[in-house]
C-alpha cells in the first residue's frame, strides 16, 4: 500500500487548491444569498459561471474512472484527495460535475447502461447540461432493507407502467433535473427476493409524475437541490429504459452505491478540516476567564483528538480506495461499509466540537457549522444507515474469523 500521491494528483491538488482559494471560497456569501432569497428554487448564478472555469482549468468529472466518454476520470485513489478538497465547501462539487447524486448516476449508466441510453442521457450529464436524481427510498417502508421497496415496475407490451411513491429523492427539485433513475419490482412473486427488483431509467417530465413537497433537513430545504417527495402514477416508458434487465436492481445498487459512499466520505473529511480550521481560529481570538479559548485544556484536548480522528478516517478512506481499484467494490465491500460508518461520525463530531467552541454563534447560519452539522447528520442515513454497515461489517469478520480459527484447529491437529 502506497498512499503517495502520484505527480499528476499533486498537480491536480495544486490546481484545485487555486481555484478554490480564486473562485470558490469568495463567492460563498452569493451563494448563500442566492439560496436564501426569492429565487432559490432556480439554478445558482455562480455556479452556473464557474463551470466553464472548471472546464478550462482541466477539473471537469474527475469522479468517473477508466471511461472513454470521460478520459480525465480518475481512479478512486487519485479522486480521495481532491474529492476531499471540493468538500470544503458543500456546493463546490457542482462546479467540477462532480457532485451527488449525479457522480452515481453517471456511473450507474456508464457501468450498466446501453450505448442508446448513454447517448440519450449519459451525454448530457457529463456535459454537465442536465441533472439527475435517484429514486429508492420510499415512505412507507423501512428502505434500509431494499427489499421491503413496493414500487412496482410493470411490463405492459413495449412499455413499463411505473406505480408507487418515493421520497428523500435529492436533487429532484433542480428544474434542471430530467432523468430519474427508479428502484421497483418487476417480479414482487420471485422466490428470491434480491431478484423481485429493477432499475428504469424514467424522464422527469414524464406523464404521471408528481412532486408532492419538498422535505427539510434540520430546517433547511437544500434549493435547488431539494429532497423531493415523489408519486408516480401509471407513469409509462420504454422497455428500453430498463437498466441491465429486469431482477438485476440489488446488483446495479452494490455497484452503484460503492463509489458513491466513498465519495461522500471522500467530502466529509473535507467538511471536518474545514470545521476543525473554524474551531482553531475561533478559539484562538476569543478570551474567556482572562485567556484564550485556545490555552483552555479541553479545547486541546478536543482539538487533538480532533486531528487523530480526521487523519485516521483519510487513511482508512485512502485504503478502501485502494482495494476499490485493486479487487474490485464486491470484494472492497467491508471496508466501504466500515468507512460509511466511520466518517459521517467522525465529522458530526469534529464539527460539534468546532460549534461548541463557537458558542452561540455555531448553531447560526454565520459560520456554516450548523449546516455542515445536518449534511453530516443526515449522511448516518443515506446510501444505508449505520446499523445496517455495522451489521454488515459484523458479518464478514465473523465469517473471517471463524475460518481462520477453524484453519488453526485443523493445522494443530495435523
Amino acid at each position: 500500500m502506497d498512499f503517495e500521491y502520484s505527480p499528476k494528483v499533486q498537480a491536480l491538488r495544486k490546481r484545485l487548491m487555486a481555484f478554490m482559494d480564486e473562485h470558490i471560497y469568495p463567492n460563498e456569501k452569493n451563494y448563500y444569498e442566492h439560496c436564501h432569497g426569492p429565487k432559490r428554487w432556480t439554478p445558482v448564478p455562480i455556479i452556473e459561471e464557474l463551470k466553464p472555469k472548471a472546464k478550462k482549468a482541466g477539473l471537469w468529472n474527475l469522479f468517473l474512472p477508466h471511461s472513454k466518454r470521460a478520459p480525465e476520470g480518475l481512479s478512486n485513489l487519485e479522486y480521495a484527495p481532491l474529492c476531499e478538497i471540493m468538500g470544503r465547501v458543500g456546493w463546490s462539487a457542482e462546479v467540477f460535475n462532480c457532485s451527488a447524486p449525479d457522480t452515481g448516476n453517471m456511473e450507474t449508466i456508464e457501468r450498466y447502461g446501453s450505448e442508446a441510453q448513454k447517448k440519450q442521457w449519459l451525454d448530457l450529464l457529463l456535459r454537465g447540461e442536465i441533472r439527475s436524481a435517484f429514486l429508492m427510498t420510499e415512505p412507507a417502508v423501512a428502505s434500509s432493507d431494499a427489499t421491503n421497496i413496493q414500487c412496482r415496475i410493470k411490463r405492459d407490451g413495449d412499455d413499463y407502467v411505473i406505480n408507487g411513491t418515493k421520497w428523500w429523492s435529492s436533487g429532484a427539485g433542480d428544474p434542471r433535473c430530467k432523468v430519474y433513475i427508479v428502484m421497483g419490482k418487476t417480479d414482487p412473486d420471485n422466490a428470491s427476493r434480491h431478484n423481485q427488483q429493477s432499475m428504469i431509467l424514467v424522464p422527469a417530465d414524464a406523464k404521471g409524475i408528481k412532486i408532492l413537497r419538498h422535505l427539510n433537513v434540520f430546517g433547511y430545504d437544500d434549493a435547488p437541490h431539494g429532497h423531493m417527495e415523489i408519486a408516480l402514477k401509471d407513469v409509462r416508458v420504454p422497455a428500453s429504459s430498463i437498466l441491465l434487465g429486469e431482477g438485476r436492481g440489488f446488483e446495479i445498487a452494490q455497484g452503484r452505491l460503492g463509489p458513491g459512499r466513498i465519495h461522500h466520505c471522500m467530502r466529509l473529511i473535507g467538511q471536518a478540516e474545514r470545521a476543525l480550521e473554524k474551531m482553531c481560529k475561533r478559539a484562538t481570538n476569543r478570551v474567556a476567564f482572562g485567556r484564550p479559548v485556545s490555552e483552555q485544556g479541553v479545547t486541546r484536548e478536543r482539538i487533538a483528538e480532533a486531528r487523530i480522528m480526521i487523519d485516521s478516517a483519510r487513511f482508512m478512506v485512502l485504503n478502501a480506495a485502494w482495494k476499490m481499484d485493486t479487487v474490485g467494490n464486491k470484494i472492497a465491500k467491508k471496508e466501504i461499509a466500515m468507512i460509511k460508518v466511520l466518517a459521517p461520525n467522525m465529522a458530526c463530531q469534529v464539527i460539534d466540537w468546532a460549534m461548541q467552541v463557537h458558542g452561540g454563534g455555531g448553531v447560526s447560519d454565520d459560520f456554516g457549522l450548523a449546516y455542515a452539522y445536518a449534511h453530516a447528520r443526515t449522511l448516518r442515513f443515506a446510501d444505508g444507515p449505520d446499523e445496517v454497515h455495522r451489521n454488515a461489517v459484523a458479518k464478514l469478520e465473523i465469517a473471517e474469523q471463524t475460518t481462520l480459527a477453524e484453519a488453526l484447529t485443523n493445522k494443530k491437529r495435523a
